[in-house]
């Protein structure tokens, strides 16, 4: 059965919980909660418009994201996707996927797309958490609440054949975390102060009209202590490199941040711990709010 067409999944209750000022009665009939509408907003920019398009979702995670973020880290030589994830887990103060010593956390994927890495980051959070993916594009939520229906039913399976055979080795409890959907604005997260122990931003800060706001609503949002975690575009040093990249950036309406940008800006804003990696075409930069 299609979200569309299902119940309303518990988790969303949960998740209507951390709201800051939620509509009376949000739309969660596609299986997630819709907090934006029908409302038209401003008119995106062509990155934008191929993010909500119906098509990329379908090819997203095997061609789209593996493909080209593989290539912008310097694949073979960078991390692949497998490696990025757990990356991601590591800065955010998270646990190995099935280990008994994930946390009880509750994590926030900003613009999360379909969900890949929402799942991902669910892994390394035990069974009592919570990871909350948030995008604008409903073609995109519509893919991660499917994806999220099959992963729990995939995870019954899993945890029922383990039950029967108690001799087959599988010791670990192998749930993660709930995983619940939200559309809302990226920028300025609908989210109450102080809620979330760790945020991610993986490859959408250069889409956003106003990421230094969009950095500002994630700390916000960031209980203190937590950790915030960005992968994002690296404008190349060479001056040849950094003028055409910039150039194909704005005509697309892609922001491509130098070396020390998002660094800076995570200083700036009180963050400790900061460390970042530099990859060809794109940088990971995380860090501790105090």
């Amino acid at each position: 059965m299609s979200p569309s067409l299902a119940q309303s999944p518990p988790v969303l209750d949960r998740i209507a919980l951390l709201l800051d000022g939620p509509p009376a009665d949000p739309d969660r009939s596609a299986g997630y909660l819709d907090l934006l509408g029908p409302a038209a907003g401003p008119a995106p920019t062509p990155a934008q418009s191929v993010m909500q398009s119906r098509f990329l979702p379908r090819v997203y995670e095997r061609i789209w994201r593996p493909v080209g973020f593989n290539l912008a880290k310097g694949w073979p030589l960078g991390p692949d996707t497998a490696a990025e994830h757990a990356l991601a887990r590591d800065w955010l103060g998270l646990g190995r996927p099935g280990s008994a010593g994930r946390p009880d956390a509750t994590v926030l994927d900003v613009a999360c797309g379909p969900g890949n890495v929402t799942r991902a980051l669910a892994a390394g959070v035990s069974a009592g958490g919570l990871v909350v993916g948030l995008d604008a594009a409903a073609t995109m939520l519509a893919r991660a609440a499917s994806e999220a229906t099959a992963s729990v039913s995939a995870t019954v399976e899993t945890t029922a054949e383990a039950t029967v055979r108690p001799g087959s080795g599988r010791g670990a409890d192998p749930r993660g975390a709930e995983i619940g959907y939200v559309r809302g604005d990226a920028v300025h997260l609908p989210f109450l102060d102080a809620t979330f122990d760790a945020v991610c931003c993986f490859g959408a800060l250069y889409l956003f009209d106003d990421p230094w706001a969009a950095i500002d609503s994630m700390t916000r949002v960031l209980k203190p202590g937590g950790r915030l975690v960005v992968l994002t575009t690296r404008r190349p040093a060479l001056p040849v490199s950094r003028l055409g990249t910039e150039l194909i950036g704005r005509a697309a309406g892609v922001t491509m941040f130098g070396d020390r940008e998002v660094v800076r800006a995570l200083t700036e804003r009180g963050f400790s711990d900061v460390r970042r990696r530099r990859y060809p075409l794109m940088q990971l930069a995380g860090a501790r709010r105090p």
